[in-house]
């Protein structure tokens, strides 16, 4: 993952833990396998899941690409290797948008309806999508002096009206307060032992059985009651209780 990711200068991790949340996600659909073969067989299964495991099976395009194309993908940030532009661009205002033009159509419609710049749109360096990934720092440099001059919601407003694929990257904030969250009401209260938090409802959303988002227990809330299903006397949960373990 590391080898393919980052920029051509350095490899970079990912902002989150995909290999425990990628080990999570096939642990459950393990689970839900077993439990379907269970309903259907009545005999129960083991499910074994590992991390590398998990990530070598999110990586398979790569991999497949690297085993039998004979050269591994190289790293190139959020730009395209086959594709100009693409990737992550500033505007004057200090913000940022990423968008990328799929076809010479498209770039077009960007040098006519967003950079308002006919001369660029036939620049016979950037005339065909080879010649513009032949030229692509170049390219950069034509499209930034534009952009400087434009704020970013008057960038996604022009790539918007122009047809043109784009997002705005955000940052926690701007996802945390993202409106379709709200207008999907995807956020719930959630009691814990510091105080109400708000939580994510789960991605999957099932019309007849909504989600249960139950309270965060303290630390240790529910031991005394596991440990009294294994067996265990109140004796002897108080004398570990004296020990301090638990």
């Amino acid at each position: 993952f590391l080898s393919v990711t980052g920029t051509p200068q350095e490899p970079s991790k990912a902002g989150c833990s995909i290999a425990d949340i990628a080990a999570g996600m096939y642990a459950y659909s393990g689970i839900l396998s077993a439990l379907l073969l269970r309903a259907r067989t009545g005999v129960g299964e083991r499910v074994e899941v590992t991390m590398l495991e998990a990530l070598g099976e999110w990586m398979s395009y790569p991999l497949n690409f690297a085993h039998y194309g004979g050269t591994p993908p190289a790293r190139h940030g959020l730009a395209h290797p086959s594709i100009a532009p693409y990737g992550h661009y500033r505007t004057g205002d200090g913000g940022s948008v990423i968008f990328g033009l799929q076809n010479d159509r498209e770039w077009q419609r960007f040098c006519l309806n967003v950079l308002d710049d006919a001369a660029l749109a036939n620049d016979p360096r950037f005339t065909t999508n080879l010649e513009r990934v032949n030229h692509r720092e170049a390219l950069d440099v034509e499209i930034g002096k534009h952009l400087n001059r434009m704020t970013r919601d008057e960038l996604i407003e022009r790539l918007d009206q122009g047809g043109i694929a784009n997002a705005p990257l955000n940052d926690m904030h701007d996802v945390w307060n993202h409106p379709q969250l709200a207008a999907r009401q995807r956020w719930r209260e959630v009691a814990t032992p510091a105080g109400s938090i708000q939580a994510l409802l789960p991605p999957a959303t099932l019309a007849n059985a909504p989600a249960r988002m139950g309270d965060v227990p303290d630390l240790g809330e529910h031991t005394a009651a596991i440990l009294g299903k294994l067996g265990y006397t109140e004796a002897q949960l108080e004398a570990l209780r004296q020990q301090g373990a638990i």
